[in-house]
């Protein structure tokens, strides 16, 4: 069987940015060794200005270039058409898109199945942008369009079939996310006082308000340590991350740690007892089912 897995694909698969790169490298390993595949994955990248074709793990990682800085237009636009088009002459037996690509992939004429991993128009009105309602607003009528038109979704979770009740119409399939092996053979340490958040620094993963709270922690006299592993994307937020770890007195507390690979997260869930994640707004989010796995 010839599966094109249509997503967000990092080019290093040992460091995923956010969740849907890690489930999209779990689901692609995991099916690249089943006898009698072969895995296509399909993504667009700006970094590349004609298509670019590597191997990983059995599968084909096809990078087709992005011109449109507008992830909006793009998906209903010129991505739509050049995904339609790349996976015509690709003839997979079977689509898997996911996250925004769902939206790319609408009026294919082959089968598929898309797994909706969030909620866009939700996570948009987090962005900071002064004219986010809108956004969010756009993108809700475009995705609403996108999960009514689905022959087949994936729900990862009881909230997205939640959210996509009355408005798709085709059927919806429970499957929660791939986890990888080895976040089920970590043995965390629950004997020391060590909290550990993986999770992009933005406002809506709500870093300040999990700060606050660890903040809260500490003057009451614990004795305990913050490890925060995540790419900063939103320049703003950041430096009030930074201003209130400083203003609250906290530093000699925190770790700021940045992005990490999938094998430095694990060894951070092997040294924490804890695992926090205070988001506004979430699907299913990777880091909790990891340190789920692993034992915090």
């Amino acid at each position: 069987m010839k599966i094109a897995i249509v997503t967000s694909f990092p080019r290093n698969p040992a460091v995923p940015h956010g969740g849907v790169e890690a489930v999209s490298v779990n689901l692609v390993k995991a099916l690249a060794q089943v006898a009698g595949t072969e895995v296509h994955v399909v993504t667009t990248d700006r970094g590349v200005s004609r298509l670019e074709k590597t191997a990983w793990e059995n599968a084909t990682v096809h990078r087709l270039p992005a011109a449109q800085k507008n992830l909006l237009l793009y998906a209903v636009g010129p991505g739509r058409k050049q995904i339609h088009r790349y996976l015509d002459a690709l003839q997979p037996d079977v689509v898997h898109a996911h996250d925004t690509y769902g939206i790319m992939v609408k009026g294919l004429d082959r089968p598929r199945v898309f797994t909706v991993h969030g909620f866009i128009h939700e996570d948009t009105r987090y962005g900071g942008e002064r004219v986010a309602w809108l956004r969010a607003a756009l993108w809700k009528k475009v995705e609403l369009a996108s999960w009514r038109e689905q022959p087949h979704i994936v729900s990862i979770s009881p909230y997205v079939r939640e959210r996509l009740r009355g408005i798709a119409r085709g059927t919806i399939h429970d499957i929660e996310n791939p986890i990888a092996e080895e976040c089920f053979t970590v043995r965390s340490n629950l004997d020391r006082p060590v909290i550990f958040s993986a999770a992009t620094i933005c406002e809506r993963k709500n870093t300040l308000g999990l700060l606050k709270a660890f903040a809260g922690l500490i003057r009451t006299g614990l004795k305990a340590r913050l490890r925060l592993a995540g790419q900063p994307t939103e320049p703003q937020y950041e430096r009030l991350v930074h201003e209130f770890i400083g203003e609250a007195g906290i530093a000699e507390h925190v770790d700021v740690l940045g992005p990490l690979s999938a094998m430095q997260v694990r060894e951070d869930l092997a040294q924490a007892a804890v695992f926090a994640l205070l988001s506004f707004e979430e699907g299913a989010p990777m880091g909790v089912a990891e340190a789920l796995a692993a034992g915090l």
